[in-house]
């Protein structure tokens, strides 16, 4: 399967998880259509705009930074983020991530399920 960039659907959800601001979401492919991949995106935020903190279930979710920087909460310990880095979270282990940066915040979000 082949996929190009103008045709992946897009979505923007404030508050996301009780975070601030807006979360821009390019879906590489739609959810639900991978086995066992139940999301597959490239997310922005906004400076200042954060996903909550929240925790994941019977999935693992995987954050591959790309640029921009900010900080993550990794299961109650608080990161810098940077492009290159990867942030796991699963087995009921939670998370959140804001952009501290003047730029937006750019990851690929992988989740997958057990």
């Amino acid at each position: 399967m082949f996929v190009q960039r103008n045709s992946m659907g897009t979505e923007k959800k404030e508050k996301m998880r009780g975070g601030e601001g807006i979360v821009n979401f390019t879906y590489f492919v739609p959810n639900g259509t991978e086995k066992n991949a139940r999301l597959l995106a490239e997310l922005s935020l906004e400076p200042g705009a954060s996903i909550g903190y929240h925790q994941h279930d019977n999935e693992t979710e995987y954050f591959i930074f790309i640029s921009g920087t900010g900080t993550a909460n990794d299961n109650g310990t608080e990161i810098s983020v940077k492009p290159g880095d990867l942030l796991i979270t699963g087995n009921g282990a939670s998370h959140s991530v804001k952009n501290t940066g003047s730029v937006p915040l750019v990851f690929n979000a992988l989740i997958v399920t057990y």
